[in-house]
């Protein structure tokens, strides 16, 4: 292909991805979804099936970012309350979902090695970081649910990647040590850890002491994954850990570093590129199909399908079982300590999490990335069967469990009832954020508030906001102030900064939810861009 080839063919898929968002919008279907079944029917127009999708792009170009970006919008806070929960998914429930098929596409599969059917199992185990959160965003469904699919998420790629390097070169060189791994599989996902954690402190320190702006501030976010990826995998670690690790750290001290501008910008432009690489990867993964199904050589397409038809069915069990076992165990461990009164067992929303494990781009990228031939100059053993069950499971669950969880919810009558403590809490935040603007006003400008009009009336506003957010009826009436007013303009300014200050408090604080205090930080930044605006 030529350069203006490429060029045209990387601005026709982004116009589809535009199209086809605002049919996903219309249709109130995940877009990840629509994005492969249109990259499916696109597959058989002819020539268009050339389109490659390069394992190396991949986990290079696309991964990166999109971990980053995943851990940049998950709560520290809420990954930390639910880390039980995500180690038994993101580790326990990977390793033997690993096992269980290894030892399936063994017996299943005709002259299937038990080390292939570990890179097998390490290819499908981990459901995708996208799918599970696009699906359910819209969805009314408990925070706490949405969660701990998305720390799995995060942290279930690099566990299967690590059994998935440890079973390819187990298949490569003929040998295998199940100590040796074991310890390399923690020693590759601490020194992972420990590499995006150190430099994601580096990363922290530019922001903090040197001085930057917006501009360079977003640069730097754009930079960060690819360095901390690079970096740990040049020295042999977890690079997916390690982007986890920094897009954590870092988002959780962005307050602290990120001025307004700098969050409003790097927000608006990492939410874009986040749905761009989003699309492509999604419409690529449908692209695939044409060469996989033609490229079956040793099976036949009714035999593949049936395998890759168990295979899916037993995935798909054995994550209900392992959910539904640990979910219980846990329940009976808190009851007997007393920790439940009449509380039941919550049946539906553990099969919510367990319905949800839509796999992805991982899946299907560990699978090309199989070699095409063995140290020997033989031909890597079922390659195309493993890519074929791959690609059948990802679009299986995807499509099947992705456009089911709607009825799902309906039919199991799954509907959230905390969100009256949401909106207690919301209202609980904005009446100590404007009582800190009170007390602000009355503390410093004690003898301008019988004198200065725009003291006066943001004094009588607040107390009027207050008694509206406490329910307390307030006789007191104001005109409307001159909103261009330069007093009253640096006054509104002032008191930003003063509820931006107490926000930083209440983070310390841990009564309210990061989801909470993050929305009142973007309105004032949005408030402080407004009122910095007009003059």
């Amino acid at each position: 292909m030529t350069l203006e080839t490429y060029l045209l063919t990387i601005l026709s898929m982004l116009f589809v991805i535009s199209m086809l968002a605002m049919v996903s919008e219309k249709l109130k279907v995940s877009y990840p979804i629509l994005f492969v079944i249109c990259g499916l029917l696109i597959s058989f127009i002819p020539n268009v099936h050339e389109i490659l999708l390069n394992p190396n792009v991949v986990f290079l170009i696309f991964l990166p970012p999109l971990l980053f970006f995943s851990a940049w919008t998950t709560s520290w806070k809420n990954f930390v309350a639910n880390r039980k929960q995500i180690s038994l998914l993101a580790i326990g429930l990977v390793v033997f979902t690993s096992t269980t098929i290894a030892l399936l596409a063994h017996l299943l599969i005709p002259a299937f090695p038990l080390a292939l059917g570990f890179v097998l199992g390490a290819i499908i185990s981990p459901p995708d970081a996208i799918a599970a959160s696009s699906v359910l965003q819209n969805l009314n469904v408990s925070p706490r649910v949405t969660s701990i699919l998305e720390g799995e998420s995060l942290v279930n790629d690099a566990s299967s990647l690590i059994i998935f390097r440890f079973a390819l070169a187990a298949v490569l060189t003929g040998q295998f040590s199940f100590w040796q791994a074991t310890g390399d599989f923690f020693i590759v996902a601490g020194m992972g850890i420990a590499t995006g954690l150190i430099l994601s402190v580096a990363i922290y320190s530019i922001h903090k002491y040197l001085p930057t702006n917006s501009d360079i501030d977003t640069a730097i976010t754009l930079m960060a994954p690819y360095i901390i990826y690079l970096t740990a995998e040049h020295f042999g670690y977890s690079g997916v850990m390690a982007v986890v690790t920094g897009g954590l750290f870092l988002s959780s001290r962005s307050h602290e570093v990120f001025s307004f501008q700098s969050r409003l910008q790097v927000n608006a432009v990492w939410k874009t590129l986040n749905f761009l690489l989003n699309g492509f990867v999604f419409i690529l993964i449908g692209l695939q199909l044409y060469r996989i199904a033609h490229g079956l050589k040793v099976f036949t397409f009714k035999q593949a399908s049936f395998y890759t038809l168990i295979v899916c069915g037993i995935t798909i069990l054995i994550r209900l079982l392992w959910i539904y076992s640990f979910a219980y165990i846990s329940f009976l461990a808190r009851k007997k300590r007393g920790a439940l009164n009449k509380e039941k067992f919550n049946a539906k929303a553990t099969f919510l999490i367990g319905w949800s494990g839509m796999r992805g781009i991982v899946s299907l990228a560990s699978a090309l990335s199989l070699p095409l031939l063995l140290p020997d100059g033989s031909v890597f053993p079922h390659r195309n069967l493993i890519l074929f069950i791959t690609f059948g499971i990802i679009l299986f669950t995807l499509v099947l469990q992705g456009l089911s969880l709607p009825l799902l919810i309906r039919v199991l009558k799954i509907n959230y009832v905390g969100r009256n403590d949401i909106g207690d809490q919301e209202t609980a935040l904005q009446s100590r954020l404007e009582t800190e603007c009170l007390n602000y006003l009355l503390n410093n400008y004690p003898a301008e508030k019988n004198n200065s009009s725009a003291v006066a009336l943001l004094i009588t506003r607040f107390r009027q906001s207050i008694s509206v957010v406490e329910n307390k009826p307030d006789g007191e009436n104001s005109k409307k102030p001159d909103r261009f007013s330069e007093e009253y303009h640096n006054l509104l300014v002032q008191l930003v900064n003063v509820r931006r200050q107490e926000l930083h408090k209440i983070r310390n604080e841990k009564i309210y939810t990061d989801e909470i205090i993050n929305s009142r930080e973007r309105e004032l930044d949005h408030e402080e861009a407004r009122l910095l605006s007009v003059y």
